[in-house]
């Protein structure tokens, strides 16, 4: 393993070289092998290159795909990872599945509906996909005021309520969470408010709760917190259980205190998960030698990124609703975290 001190150069040097390919396409094919000419896929005999779709600049996709690109090569010694920045999760499954990029981070419940087309997914069906990993949970939260007497999803009936912006993944979250409790947008006074508009109206009195899918903290929580007195709701283990066995991409997540300092007791939801995705073509090896880089890579990858603190090969493999490439599968079954 290198130095921290190297590692941090390196790292510069990754995003530095990231942000002048942020228009390119990648010069290998989704098998990670060179093309008919033999030109532009190897930087020698034996490495691999391969391009890595993320998010915006200023994002957390973005400087992870770096990091994990820094500990990949790191690890590896062979495979180079160029993370190039997009539009994120949507446009991410469209390069991947157009063979367009090797791999992406992506949220899993958008993969979900872009594979099997349904839910927000308007387009064609992407099938052409595989889970490498995930990463790190993306967590559903509802935010109320302390003083508020909503103390369950179901209180919400009458309310104003900020479900995220129209289309988003945070709506189709809050449609779903709302199912569970047997209700639907028309029980509610829906308001379709970003982030900081939904802190900003709650803040003026004007919305009584609002949903937030996000890591945590969040910063438009924790900018609320500052003028109003709040709660987040709990979900019920019957209503996460539910959840999870209808829509397979959550999983359960526990809002600690050391989260929010607001929070009187732990609160139990669920999650999305920030995924690690690959072309069904990639090198079985060369997928294996990336999941077991990161895995057994955690700790650069906690100095370069503190979203690799979420790494753990039993959490990696939760949340899954699109079937691991055969080289994940291949190393998760063999360090017994699959069957």
């Amino acid at each position: 393993m290198k130095s921290k001190k190297v590692l941090a150069l390196l790292l510069a040097a990754i995003m530095l070289s990231t942000i002048a390919a942020c228009t390119t396409t990648p010069s290998t094919s989704p098998s990670g092998s060179p093309d008919a000419e033999g030109t532009g896929d190897q930087t020698s005999q034996d490495d691999v290159r391969l391009t890595l779709a993320t998010g915006g600049t200023g994002g957390t996709y973005y400087p992870y795909g770096g990091a994990i690109a820094l500990v990949v090569d790191d690890e590896t010694g062979y495979i180079k990872i160029n993370a190039i920045a997009t539009g994120a999760s949507a446009e991410n499954i469209q390069l991947v599945g157009s063979a367009e990029a090797h791999l992406a981070l992506v949220q899993n419940d958008t993969m979900d509906y872009a594979y099997n087309a349904t839910n927000t997914w308007t387009s064609e069906a992407v099938t052409n996909l595989a889970t490498l990993m995930t990463l790190y949970p993306e967590v559903c939260q509802i935010v109320v005021t302390a003083d508020s007497d909503i103390f369950s999803v179901a209180d919400l009936a009458g309310k104003r309520v900020s479900t995220g912006d129209i289309g988003s993944g945070v709506e189709a979250n809050a449609i779903q969470i709302l199912e569970a409790y047997a209700m639907t947008v028309d029980d509610i006074i829906q308001e379709s408010l970003s982030f900081a508009s939904s802190a900003d109206a709650m803040k003026d009195g004007v919305i009584d709760a609002f949903f937030v899918t996000a890591g945590t903290p969040n910063t438009s929580i924790l900018d609320l917190q500052t003028s109003r007195n709040l709660r987040i709701l709990n979900l019920e283990d019957g209503i996460i259980d539910a959840l999870i066995e209808k829509y397979p991409f959550y999983a359960m997540y526990t809002i600690t205190t050391a989260e929010y300092s607001f929070l009187e007791a732990d609160v139990n939801t669920v999650a999305v998960q920030a995924t690690l995705i690959a072309s069904p073509d990639l090198d079985e090896q060369v997928a294996y030698d990336i999941v077991k880089a990161i895995i057994e890579g955690k700790d650069a990858l906690v100095e370069a990124h503190s979203k690799g603190e979420f790494i753990d090969a039993d959490y990696a493999v939760q949340g899954v609703s699109v079937p691991f490439h055969p080289g994940a599968r291949r190393y998760f079954t063999e360090i017994g975290v699959l069957d």
